[in-house]
C-alpha cells in the first residue's frame, strides 16, 4: 500500500477542514453540517474535544508541522478550562459554545478519551500540567467507576459520581451497566497513558482490561458482545463489524504498549480471532458493512469510521499475524474510501455511504461523534506500517 496517498489525504483533505474550525476565542466550533455550514453556537461535545487534541498531537508527532501542535495546544487550553469539572473532578459530556456546562454526567467513555487525548499531547509537549490532568482522570476512574466485585467499570455516573438511572452512551445504545465500547476505549486510554507514565498500578489495570476484552467481551465466535449487566451477563445486542476489526488491532497495540512479551502473546490469539470474525462483514466492493442487528438483518451503510478501522485492522492482520491476503483487503478498503467517502470538494469524509451508493448528507461533517480521529489515525497507521 502506498503511504503517500494516506499522507496526502491527511494533510490536504482531513486536517485542513479541522484547522478551519478553530474558534479564535478558544477551542474549536462544535459542528459543521454536510454542506460546509459552521454552527458557531452549537454545543461542544467532550468526545469531539478530546479527539481533536489526540489527532493534532499525533499528527504533529508524525509529521512535525507546527500548525498541528498549535491546534492541539489551542484546543487543550480551552478543554482543560471548560470540560474539566473543578468541583467534583472528571469531564462533562457537553458544554455550550461559551463554556457553560450543559450535560454534566460523567460517562466512562468520555473520561477515557480525555485521558487518551491529554496523554498524547504530553508526548509532544512534556507539559507536566497536562500529564497531571491525565493522571487525575485515571484516578477518578479507578476511584468512582471501578467495579470491585465483578471487575470492569460502571458505564456512567452523575456529576457527583452518584448512581445514574440512564447510563446509555448514545441514542444508538441501550441503557446497560457495562458496554464493550467504553471498556475498549478505557483500555486504549490506559495503554496510552502508560507510555508516558509507567505506573505499576496502571499496568495492572490495563492488563485486567485486556483480560476483560478477551474473555468476557469477545464471544466464542470471535465477535464482540456489546452490552452487559453488572455481573457480565450478556444483554441483547447485534454485531458491530467496525468494533470487531478495530478491537482486533487496538487490543494488540495496547498489549505491545505494556512492553511485556507475555502479555502480548496472551492477547495475540484473541486479536486474531476478532479480526477473522470481522471478515463476515466484508462486501464485494472492498468496504465493510456497518452491523448485524439483533433480529439478524443487516445495516449495509458504509460508516466512515468502520471503513477507516477496516484498513488498519487488515494491515495489522497482515503485519502482525501473517494473514495471507490481508494487505490486499486493506488496500481494497482504502480504495473504496478514496472513491466514495472522501469529499474532494468540501473536505473531510462523508458520514456514510448509504446502501443506494449515495453519501449520507443528513449527518454532519463535524460534530459530537464526527471527529478527526478514526480517519486521521488510519492515515497515520498507513504511514507508519506501509512506509
Amino acid at each position: 500500500m502506498n503511504s503517500a496517498s494516506a499522507r496526502e489525504c491527511l494533510e490536504r483533505n482531513i486536517l485542513p477542514l479541522w484547522l478551519g474550525l478553530k474558534d479564535p476565542r478558544g477551542g474549536f466550533y462544535g459542528e459543521m453540517d454536510a454542506h460546509g455550514n459552521v454552527l458557531k453556537d452549537a454545543p461542544r461535545g467532550v468526545i469531539l474535544g478530546s479527539r481533536i487534541i489526540w489527532s493534532f498531537s499525533a499528527a504533529y508527532a508524525a509529521l512535525g508541522k507546527k500548525e498541528y501542535l498549535e491546534a492541539a495546544l489551542h484546543q487543550s487550553k480551552w478543554f482543560l478550562e471548560y470540560f474539566c469539572d473543578s468541583r467534583f473532578g472528571g469531564v462533562y459530556w457537553s458544554v455550550a459554545a461559551d463554556g457553560r456546562p450543559l450535560e454534566t454526567k460523567k460517562q466512562l467513555y468520555s473520561q477515557g478519551f480525555a485521558i487518551y487525548g491529554l496523554s498524547e499531547l504530553y508526548k509532544v509537549t512534556r507539559d507536566e500540567k497536562v500529564l497531571e490532568a491525565a493522571i487525575g482522570l485515571y484516578r477518578i476512574v479507578e476511584e468512582h467507576f471501578a467495579d470491585r466485585q465483578y471487575g470492569g467499570y460502571c458505564e456512567a455516573l452523575a456529576r457527583d459520581f452518584s448512581p445514574l438511572e440512564d447510563m446509555s452512551l448514545s441514542a444508538h445504545d441501550i441503557n446497560a451497566p457495562k458496554t464493550m465500547n467504553s471498556h475498549l476505549h478505557i483500555l486504549e486510554a490506559y495503554a496510552n497513558l502508560f507510555q508516558v507514565w509507567p505506573d505499576e498500578g496502571l499496568k495492572k489495570a490495563t492488563e485486567r482490561l485486556l483480560d476483560i476484552i478477551c474473555t468476557k467481551v469477545m464471544g466464542p465466535d470471535g465477535h464482540l458482545r456489546l452490552y452487559f449487566d453488572r455481573d457480565w451477563s450478556v444483554l441483547p445486542g447485534g454485531v458491530s463489524y467496525g468494533h470487531d476489526i478495530e478491537t482486533s488491532w487496538l487490543a494488540l497495540e495496547c498489549a505491545f504498549a505494556l512492553k511485556d512479551a507475555s502479555v502480548a502473546e496472551r492477547v495475540r490469539p484473541f486479536a486474531l480471532a476478532m479480526g477473522k470474525a470481522a471478515g463476515e462483514g466484508l462486501m464485494e466492493d472492498g468496504s465493510m458493512r456497518y452491523e448485524r442487528l439483533p433480529d439478524g438483518t443487516f445495516d449495509d451503510s458504509r460508516q466512515w469510521w468502520v471503513q477507516a478501522e477496516t484498513v488498519v485492522g487488515y494491515l495489522w492482520l497482515w503485519k502482525y499475524h501473517g494473514v495471507a491476503g490481508a494487505e490486499r483487503t486493506a488496500a481494497a478498503a482504502w480504495e473504496y474510501i478514496r472513491k466514495n467517502l472522501v469529499d474532494y470538494e468540501g473536505g473531510e469524509w462523508w458520514w456514510a455511504i448509504l446502501p443506494d451508493g449515495t453519501p449520507d448528507k443528513t449527518q454532519p461533517k463535524a460534530g459530537f461523534w464526527k471527529c478527526p480521529y478514526h480517519n486521521s489515525r488510519m492515515c497515520l497507521e498507513i504511514i507508519k506500517i506501509a512506509t
